[in-house]
């Protein structure tokens, strides 16, 4: 019998919605593009962004701190693992169902809280860019600082908002249940929005005031768990250089030296399709014979067979 191919998906935020109800709606159409995949022999392992999800639960936390002055400020780690929590239950909710509707039966889903260890003193403490939360006023502003030690700044004109780091991924927590429960043939969901990030203090595993960008927590998965692919999923179909000039070209079929030089070359914006190359080049040279895809969620079982998307390798 042929080994499946194991995959490690890299959800964007357009596969989850922005709302509850958006949400609600968004995993189902996502579990179909999933389960494709299985029923063409795949071992699926899937990482989810939290963007909007984690924004909301940090305002709530953050209002109920403002009308009960007993209530501590909630950190944004707990924030990040209420998130994995509240997209998991929906996502293994779709995901079991649209199994069952296709009568495969021998496939648990699991959610796995998974943190994520990252290094106290990388440089990424020291320039905090990623936004989180509301909007203040300058007023706001400072007080938020000066009461719970937040950094902000101005953003667009819009107002003030609290910026945190955004430092790599160093090591999984989790990995060895992870391991364990993908083995055993189920359906896991880990490293939810990049993962919890934690610290390590000792033997204690302390929570810190930032998020993981999910395409490099999912690379390092993918190479934990001797993945074949790594299929990064986002809003467009393939990989452009030149994007959105005269001269625009869609890439198919590149190797990690064509993706380097791009890069070089400035042709992807940072925070956007820049860290999905990355984490692609990545993978794609940790191991002769890994590959990685990046392409649109309703391609991606077209993108495995090799008819679209933007595939890169050595």
């Amino acid at each position: 019998m042929e080994k499946k191919k194991r995959i490690v998906i890299a959800l964007g935020g357009n596969a989850l919605g922005n709302t509850l109800p958006e949400q609600m709606a968004a995993v189902k159409i996502t579990s179909k593009a999933i389960v494709d995949l299985i029923e063409e022999g795949c071992e699926v392992v899937v990482v989810h962004g939290n963007g909007p999800q984690v924004g909301m639960i940090n305002n709530a936390m953050s209002a109920l701190t403002r009308e009960d002055p007993k209530q501590p400020n909630t950190p944004l780690s707990v924030c990040v693992a209420m998130s994995q929590a509240y997209i998991g239950y929906d996502l293994q909710n779709a995901l079991r169902e649209e199994l069952v509707n296709r009568n495969i039966s021998n496939i648990p889903v699991t959610t796995m809280i998974t943190q994520v260890r990252v290094d106290e003193n990388d440089p990424a403490f020291n320039s905090p860019s990623k936004p989180i939360g509301h909007f203040m006023t300058a007023e706001e502003a400072k007080l938020a600082e000066e009461k719970y030690g937040y950094i902000t700044k101005e953003d667009a004109g819009r107002g003030y908002r609290r910026v945190v780091a955004s430092p790599s991924p160093s090591e999984i927590i989790e990995i060895g249940a992870i391991r364990s429960l993908v083995e055993a043939g189920q359906l896991v969901i880990a490293c939810g929005g990049g993962g919890i990030p934690v610290t390590l203090q000792g033997n204690h595993l302390k929570g810190a005031s930032a998020v993981i960008d999910k395409d490099f927590a999912s690379e390092l998965l993918a190479e934990e768990l001797d993945a074949d692919f790594l299929i990064i999923l986002t809003a467009v179909e393939k990989v452009a250089i030149n994007f959105g000039k005269p001269e625009e070209k869609w890439l198919d079929d590149i190797t990690t030296d064509d993706a380097r030089k791009y890069i070089g070359e400035g042709h992807f914006a940072p925070g956007s399709m820049l860290p999905k190359v990355q984490a692609a080049v990545k993978f794609a040279d940790s191991k002769e014979g890994r590959n990685a895809l990046i392409t649109l969620l309703e391609k991606a079982k077209e993108g495995i067979l090799g008819k679209t998307g933007t595939h890169i390798h050595q």
